[in-house]
């Protein structure tokens, strides 16, 4: 556990050493003020209802970023050879660099804590919905990033990592938009598979076992597709 921690520790310091932190959250913040406020007198009422919904679709696009680099710049380095080499697992070597950039990902949703403090001194503002909505945020922001993290071990190209994991992360957030042009069986499997139909049952305050154990499934699938594709680099 303690070479998991070491990992985790270096990777979330190496973000604050350059500018990719600071650029990431501050773009996400903004973005979110300016979406947010701009539509909320209009609903009359205290609720954080539409920054979740719009905080949540920021997330999908803004997250890749922030892993692209996990592992497919010490590929171009060449310093994951030199990680792999040290008394480290594999699984060791995914879980700290997992639980890096989920570290960075707490101390944004820390930062938008903001936006309902706000609301809340402008009307009674109900904090279930609130709390849940987070919980909401933390597994789906999870899952986005275990898949960027998986995307990462696929490649030593920064970019080529960004597009794969920002494609499979639109694609599993947009699945239960076109349930309309389907069949109902192939519509309810792909609203399952959305993550977008997951993270609104906890924004509206309801959470239900069966949504955790969704984004946890998908976290443990995508990780362990990372632990596979950097264990097979060992070998090769």
């Amino acid at each position: 556990m303690r070479s998991v921690l070491t990992i985790a520790g270096r990777q979330f310091r190496s973000y604050f050493n350059g500018p990719v932190a600071y650029i990431v959250i501050c773009i996400i913040l903004l973005t979110l003020g300016f979406f947010f406020w701009k539509t909320f007198f209009l609903f009359g009422r205290a609720s954080a209802r539409e920054m979740f919904r719009w905080l949540g679709l920021i997330l999908v696009f803004s997250l890749p970023a922030l892993t692209m680099g996990l592992l497919a710049e010490e590929k171009r380095t060449g310093t994951i050879e030199l990680l792999i080499t040290m008394p480290v697992t594999e699984a060791q070597v995914i879980l700290g660099k997992f639980l890096g950039v989920l570290g960075l990902y707490a101390v944004l949703l820390a930062l938008t804590i903001s936006y309902p403090l706000s609301v809340s001194t402008l009307g009674d503002l109900d904090w279930g919905p609130v709390w849940s909505g987070y919980l909401g945020l933390l597994l789906q922001g999870s899952a986005v990033l275990a898949i960027g993290l998986m995307a990462s071990s696929w490649t030593s190209n920064q970019l080529i990592a960004l597009f794969v994991a920002l494609t499979l992360s639109v694609f599993f957030w947009v699945l239960d938009k076109f349930l309309a042009l389907l069949p109902t069986n192939a519509a309810s499997t792909l609203q399952w598979l959305s993550f977008d139909y997951h993270f609104q049952s906890m924004a509206r305050g309801v959470i239900d076992l069966r949504d955790v154990l969704f984004f946890a499934s998908v976290v443990v699938f995508a990780l362990a597709v990372a632990f596979r594709a950097l264990e097979a680099r060992r070998w090769s």
